[in-house]
């Protein structure tokens, strides 16, 4: 992609409005454009983030054997009444009519309208378990929605939903998306740490929240040192084995992680005081088990092995795509700009023509950027007419993992640079070696 076709509306200040760093970025590097209090429309850089995170979380969701559907964003207010949530959920809650004077509301969550459709196709245990996800847009009318997309009041939102016939099966697909959860945060560059959690209005008495460790984190958080070090489950992990997954979300339950709201002074003081960690911390995802707390009054039942009907146990899996990719920016950015996660980045690389019109420079680009796309690399070629120090600021704002910086001295000389966005690191190779680098032949 050239950069003068693409839509890029970079800002050289910082706006005003913006509070923390992530919120900040975002509106310099042109992701997003506030449209309203906690609404935003995602701009061409920002959306292809999106799309990767939501990329990341599809692969991870299908490995711990969820499927996808796609539920509206509008739902009946009659289904929110059979499961008593209705009047309980509070202002967060858009409440509206259509044309027919019918109760409707913008869907702040999903568990009654999943559970109908549950209800209506299995009858039986033998189609158990069953995990549905989507992902999809949600709106919650925030009493003060800021920090950008942060705590926006339409957000992005993944959220699955389990049905089992017992506690032991639902707690076994609560144990998959536990881990389903670590690998998915871990291929996005967070170390995210699982803690005991309220369950808030969702319900329930199981609950762990996912929290990456931030200075500009929302609340308080505490969990033994141990955690910045426990190895994340690979990709051969064995979804299918339920002791095995049991077994990994016990390491990672044992020591002692919580929020502030379930934090227990009594055993916070067990712990030595040198493997504290108290620190501000950001959620990435919440998951809950409810039991028949939706099942029960939506009569979502099916026939057991004893021949007995039984109220389905149920749990509910949220991970929000649009607020991670804010929280991505807060874990990685530097004085200078945004440093993306390989796996995440808008584009792999930003390819810097620095004289372009020069035909040499122009040559070598474009010769560089077939190559990089024939090995199946994204880039961003800057062919712009801007100066060397403004494409530079621009490379390093929008943080693109690796830059290609293509000058006259270097063409003649047969040579280009690269930098590393991460490290700074900056090395001068043969062209030849710098397609090799990325992947395309020499």
């Amino acid at each position: 992609m050239r950069l003068s076709r693409y839509f890029l509306p970079i800002l050289k200040e910082n706006p005003r409005e913006a509070e923390i760093v992530s919120h900040r970025l975002m509106l310099r590097a042109g992701m997003i454009r506030q449209q309203g209090q906690g609404s935003f429309s995602w701009l061409p850089l920002g959306k292809r983030v999106l799309d990767k995170v939501c990329r990341i979380i599809r692969e991870e969701q299908n490995r711990a054997g969820a499927l996808e559907i796609l539920m509206p964003t509008i739902q009946s207010a009659e289904l929110w009444r059979e499961s008593g949530r209705y009047e309980d959920y509070g202002k967060e809650m858009l409440r509206i009519k259509d044309r027919q004077d019918r109760d409707m509301l913008y869907g702040p969550t999903n568990e009654e309208m999943v559970t109908e459709i549950f209800r209506s196709y299995i009858k039986s245990y033998k189609d158990l378990p069953l995990n549905l996800y989507h992902i999809q847009w949600k709106f919650r009318d925030e009493v003060r929605p800021r920090f950008g997309v942060m705590r926006s009041r339409e957000f992005l939102m993944k959220d699955a939903y389990s049905f089992d016939l017992d506690y032991e099966g639902a707690k076994a697909a609560y144990n998959r998306m536990f881990v389903s959860y670590l690998r998915t945060f871990t291929r996005m560059g967070l170390q995210a740490i699982p803690m005991r959690a309220d369950t808030g209005p969702i319900g329930g008495d199981l609950s762990h929240e996912f929290i990456i460790l931030a200075d500009t984190g929302e609340s308080q958080v505490f969990c033994h040192r141990d955690y910045l070090s426990l190895a994340v489950p690979g990709a051969d992990t064995d979804f299918s084995n339920d002791a095995e997954i049991g077994g990994i979300v016990t390491t990672w339950t044992t020591p002692y992680a919580a929020t502030d709201e379930m934090h227990d002074e009594a055993a916070w003081e067990k712990v030595p005081a040198s493997d504290r960690v108290s620190a501000r911390g950001i959620e990435v995802g919440h998951i809950f088990h409810f039991g028949d707390k939706y099942s029960k009054p939506m009569g979502a039942k099916v026939t057991g092995p004893d021949g007995k009907d039984h109220f389905v146990s149920g749990g509910s899996y949220g991970i929000g795509p649009s607020r991670l990719v804010a929280a991505i920016i807060e874990a990685s950015h530097d004085d200078n700009g945004i440093i993306w996660p390989e796996a995440v980045a808008p584009f792999d690389v930003g390819l810097i023509n620095m004289k372009a019109g020069d035909a040499e420079c122009d040559r070598v680009c474009g010769e560089l950027n077939a190559a990089f796309a024939a090995a199946g690399k994204e880039v961003l070629y800057d062919d712009t007419d801007q100066r060397p120090g403004g494409k530079f600021a621009t490379a390093d704002l929008i943080g693109l993992p690796w830059q290609v910086i293509v000058g006259p001295r270097g063409v003649a000389a047969g040579e280009v640079e690269i930098k590393n966005r991460r490290t700074g690191e900056r090395e001068t190779l043969p062209i030849g070696d710098v397609k090799k680098r990325f992947g395309a032949a020499a």
